[in-house]
């Protein structure tokens, strides 16, 4: 349990909560919303917590050690960092108005592909990830790091407009991957 992998991802999930308080209005008395420097702070940590997602995983095979502990959380902890950074992005209207929808389809696919997941797995079926939602996943990791960093650097406008941009990328790749995903799901539901 307590094998490098593991930690790593056990990491990130721990890391929620300090993102939560960093970019939680109202934190810091007399600020209304966060500050940059919260911002900068929370970049930092999402960085490091992307890092980790990699590196567990990669860690994990190198030194043959994936196990079924790691199995289990590493998506876990991966859809509570996506969920927790998109509600409260929209929360402190970083992602705001059409912009939501975006956010709100890749939401709704981490729910569903995580219950197609479970059911498929009663019936020992399994679903790779695909190179295309390697990428989707690629373009979710930019959309709120910008986003985040946008905050830091609030006179950077480009840097909103690449995360919203990303986002919107990314919110396209869940639909198709999605899709694919529930092509193969409906072909076990009899």
């Amino acid at each position: 349990m307590l094998s490098l992998p593991n930690l790593l991802t056990l990491s990130r999930i721990l890391a929620v909560p300090i993102l939560l308080f960093l970019l939680w209005p109202g934190v810091r008395i007399g600020a209304p919303s966060p500050l940059a420097i919260d911002y900068a702070l929370a970049f930092g940590l999402y960085c490091l917590m992307g890092i980790t997602d990699y590196f567990d995983g990669y860690v994990a095979r190198a030194r043959g050690t994936v196990s079924r502990l790691g199995i289990f959380l590493d998506p876990i902890a991966d859809k509570i960092m996506i969920a927790a950074v998109i509600l409260l992005l929209v929360f402190t209207r970083d992602i705001d108005g059409w912009h939501v929808i975006a956010a709100l389809i890749i939401l709704l696919r981490e729910i569903i592909v995580s219950g197609l997941r479970e059911f498929l797995a009663t019936l020992q079926v399994s679903m790779p990830v695909t190179k295309l939602a390697k990428w989707k996943t690629a373009f979710q990791l930019l959309a709120f790091g910008a986003l985040i960093l946008a905050g830091a650097l609030p006179g950077q406008e480009w840097i909103k407009t690449v995360g919203l941009a990303s986002l919107w990328g990314a919110a396209v790749l869940t639909l198709v991957t999605g899709w694919d995903y529930l092509r193969v799901g409906l072909k076990h539901m009899d």
